[in-house]
């Protein structure tokens, strides 16, 4: 019986040769449309698939393979005598190779079509034959990837594709319909936290290991929402690691947590503060300057200029910058590059990058330099457990409510600061204690399974600063004091602002503290733990 193969892709790569090799081998291509089109107008000789379902195409294309014609010659097992039985009664074939790739709903629903057009893009009949084909995959050779063509000529040429093969082309099968699905899903559901959770990732690259050596990796990005690392654009330096991925992501959200001006996004919490009447910052462009290492940051600041807020960022730990990334919410210039290249680092990462700024990195042969061309956009967070994955929003929302519950008012350079240590304090590791003087991170403690150590830590770290030499006012917490000693250790250092989410059954014996040193405090009523 002659061989038939069913061919039907919209990424026509490589398949010339594939179709132009099964011909002369003497296998029957059947086609449809665009597909037929374009291997009879090179030669090919095509079977249009009408011709095999007796039926013609109908409803704009919707309807060309789904026809029992098809679907009983890919689902026939060869083996079970009653099904070739059937065939010969209904006069049927069985079709042996199907290749199909699948109309580009990844791409377009990136595109920003109308819901309208979108739906037009879900392939209907593709991932219904690839399914089939696949479920019988020891009688099928199914293909959905053009790197599969060069092994499976060589398997028939061979006249021996082993099941192994034919297996794992039926498992890229499903891998990839069920991402197809997941794509659609993720766009029609409505529901935040829907009865099962769709997720469409493709391998991007694989990694040279993970957190350590002996851990194997790859990153994979979302195929119908890209976020910023997805089209983040790398100019120089070596091939990232997993570690420097981890860090690139949080270096990049705690920049653009200060707005990424360029792109029109604002600060995290804006609205809040906006509706609270602390400020108006949304019409101000925060230039924002963030290092990070081992995924938590060592310095973050602004300034009114670029050098300024580095300076100040470098200012606040200049031992552990050394081996990290820094990234900036706006360009980055030459000024910056200078100091930048005096430093051994992993990454440098901003929107984009003046040519003398980029002459002077480049002279670092493996600094990364990636130029980032959004702001995260990603509405959840992700962590795996073993055996399932918690997933919940962002941490977006900077405050509940501005409730001063001291004596003490805070001053107005105090409450910029105030907001600026709670936008920070959101990218430091529980417990988390910031201290902030003129914008910018002058001390931070965090990661410590109590609240006094990282205020300690982070006071005692604070003690050289850019500027007046003057001690710092505010200390950020992200969240409540358990007890009074840290408003003690505060009140020993010079504190004279704190602000933090309050609710602890306790509030009352730090609020005492605060007014017994004249220091001015803030409820937030917004905790903001990162575990």
């Amino acid at each position: 019986m002659k061989k038939r193969a069913l061919i039907s892709v919209f990424n026509k790569d490589g398949i010339l040769e594939l179709a132009s090799f099964l011909a002369g081998a003497g296998w029957e291509i059947l086609s449809t449309g665009g597909t037929s089109k374009h291997l009879q107008g090179n030669g090919i000789p095509v079977t249009d698939v009408t011709e095999v379902t007796g039926f013609p195409e109908c409803l704009d294309g919707r309807v060309k393979t789904l026809h029992p014609a098809v679907h009983a010659g890919l689902l026939a097992r060869r083996d079970v005598p009653s099904h070739m039985e059937t065939l010969k009664k209904l006069n049927l074939s069985t079709i042996d190779l199907v290749c199909v790739n699948l109309y580009p709903f990844f791409e377009k629903v990136q595109a920003g079509l109308s819901l309208e057009e979108t739906v037009e893009f879900i392939d209907i009949g593709g991932p219904t034959m690839l399914r089939s084909a696949a479920k019988n995959y020891h009688d099928v050779i199914v293909l959905t990837d053009p790197a599969d063509y060069a092994e499976t000529i060589a398997g028939i040429k061979a006249d021996s594709i082993p099941v192994e093969f034919k297996k794992r082309l039926a498992g890229k099968v499903f891998d990839l319909t069920s991402a197809y699905d997941a794509a659609i899903a993720r766009y029609l559901l409505e529901e935040e936290y829907p009865e099962y959770w769709p997720l469409s990732l493709k391998k991007a690259q694989s990694l040279r290991y993970g957190e350590n050596g002996h851990q194997s990796a790859a990153l994979y990005v979302n195929t119908d929402k890209p976020g910023a690392l997805g089209n983040m654009e790398q100019l120089h330096g070596k091939e990232l690691g997993y570690n420097n991925i981890r860090d690139l992501d949080l270096a990049w959200k705690a920049a653009c947590a200060f707005g990424l001006a360029d792109a029109g996004t604002a600060p995290i919490g804006e609205d809040d503060i906006k509706a609270l009447g602390l400020s108006n910052t949304a019409d101000k462009k925060q230039i924002c300057c963030v290092a990070v290492k081992h995924n938590t940051p060592c310095g973050i600041a602004l300034g009114d200029t670029l050098l300024e807020a580095y300076e100040k960022t470098f200012a606040c730990d200049p031992v552990s910058i050394f081996g990290g990334i820094v990234a900036s919410n706006v360009k980055l210039n030459a000024a910056v590059a200078k100091q930048l290249g005096e430093l051994f680092l992993e990454i440098v990462i901003a929107p984009d990058f003046d040519d003398d700024a980029l002459e002077i990195l480049k002279k670092k042969k493996n600094l990364r330099i990636m130029k980032a061309r959004r702001a995260p956009r990603e509405i959840h967070e992700y962590i795996a457990v073993d055996g399932g994955l918690l997933v919940q929003q962002g941490d977006r929302k900077l405050f509940e409510k501005w409730e001063v519950v001291t004596k003490a008012q805070p001053e107005a350079a105090d409450i910029k600061d105030m907001i600026f240590g709670m936008r920070a304090i959101t990218f430091v590791k529980s417990n988390a204690i910031l201290i902030v003087k003129d914008e910018a991170a002058t001390g931070i403690g965090g990661g410590q399974v109590n609240r006094i150590w990282p205020t300690e830590q982070s006071l005692k770290r604070s003690k050289k600063v850019v500027g007046d030499g003057k001690p710092p006012r505010v200390l950020a917490s992200d969240a409540f004091f358990p007890f009074a000693d840290v408003v003690e250790t505060a009140a020993a250092a010079g504190i004279k602002a704190i602000v933090q989410p309050g609710g602890s059954v306790n509030d009352k014996l730090s609020i005492e503290a605060c007014d017994k040193h004249g220091i001015a405090m803030v409820f937030t009523g917004t905790r903001h733990f990162k575990h």
